[in-house]
């Protein structure tokens, strides 16, 4: 690995800092280095302002003169009401050197802040550890390419693919860790979607209930085409949760940048059957269920053949006995 991609690797970590907690926003993150040492280091705060460039000049003062600046997206080159520009306030402080992941694709931007960057006399290099920089900001690039929010898929199944048993009872079908790692990924959603079977059935909570991350609970949603309101009587009524009738009507939900889909068979087959999910979570248990409810119903597949090569596995873990499975949209 060259320094340049370690270095970038400490940007990407503190750009998971602010994952579900910037949009519309992505989350950036970036290390500024001068003479072998760290002088500045920030992330994209709550609400999406400041930004991480930002954050940093601001802990590296006159120390960013003449430095190097790591950060996974491009410097952003159009004004707003919120903040100057980061390409800007890059040039004043001085930097000699930009070193980006990810071109901006927000039109507002799109090359612009490396061209002003360059401009000034500032050496810029493009695409150090690019895929997993697109792989950090998924949200918030599919929002740009596809006009919707990244979507995933979590479904919590027995070895024989069962999520409940023929009586809908479900707790538990995995154990403590895997749970615990559903919890961290709710944290890093803007949105949770259940459908109004699970709702009834089971009144969640829907929140992130790991120590440290309690105010991390994202937004919720509920599918249903004849609900008309979430009544008080639930746990998430207090969370002003919304009402949808399709996966595409997410599109246009304000602020969403990842969308976390939990619970339901029906809502499960309705996101697959309008291919609007971009990655699975499978989270396999050891156990063997039987006659029981499957984690997807009907997704109108008219041939085998039809489900081949839509999925690339990405990951293959153990969380304590049970295994989570991850897979990709190939696209």
């Amino acid at each position: 690995m060259t320094d340049d991609e370690r270095w970038m690797g400490a940007a990407l970590a503190l750009a998971e800092r602010g994952v579900g907690r910037t949009a519309p926003n992505p989350a950036v993150g970036c290390v500024i280095l001068n003479a072998g040492r760290v002088v500045g280091r920030g992330w994209t705060q709550p609400g999406g302002r400041p930004h991480g460039e930002q954050m940093a000049l601001a802990q590296a003062g006159d120390a960013a003169r003449g430095a190097t600046v790591y950060t996974t997206l491009e410097p952003c080159a159009h004004l707003s009401r919120r903040g100057p520009t980061c390409a800007d306030g890059l040039i004043a402080a001085g930097a000699a050197r930009v070193v980006v992941a990810v071109v901006d694709p927000d039109p507002r931007t799109a090359g612009q802040g490396i061209e002003r960057l360059r401009a000034a006399g500032v050496e810029v290099a493009t695409g150090v550890r690019r895929a997993d920089a697109e792989r950090a900001a998924a949200g918030f690039l599919t929002r740009q390419s596809r006009g919707r929010p990244f979507v995933t898929l979590k479904l919590a199944m027995s070895i024989d693919g069962r999520i409940a048993l023929p009586d809908g009872r479900s707790r538990w079908i995995s154990g403590e860790a895997a749970r615990a790692h559903a919890h961290l990924i709710r944290a890093r959603s803007d949105l949770i979607v259940v459908g109004r079977g699970t709702l009834e059935a089971d009144d969640p909570a829907l929140d992130a209930r790991l120590p440290g991350l309690e105010d991390w609970s994202p937004r919720v949603a509920v599918m249903s085409r004849t609900l008309a309101g979430v009544p008080a009587t639930y746990r998430i009524a207090d969370r002003s949760p919304i009402v949808v009738a399709d996966p595409a009507d997410l599109d246009a939900v304000d602020d969403v940048n990842d969308v976390l889909v939990e619970g339901g068979a029906g809502v499960a087959a309705a996101f697959l059957a309008a291919d609007r999910v971009d990655r699975l979570l499978v989270y396999r248990a050891p156990i063997v269920v039987g006659e029981g409810r499957p984690g997807v119903a009907d997704i109108g597949l008219a041939d085998l053949s039809d489900a081949h090569g839509r999925w690339r596995p990405a990951e293959n873990r153990r969380l304590g006995n049970d295994r989570l499975e991850v897979y990709e949209r190939s696209r």
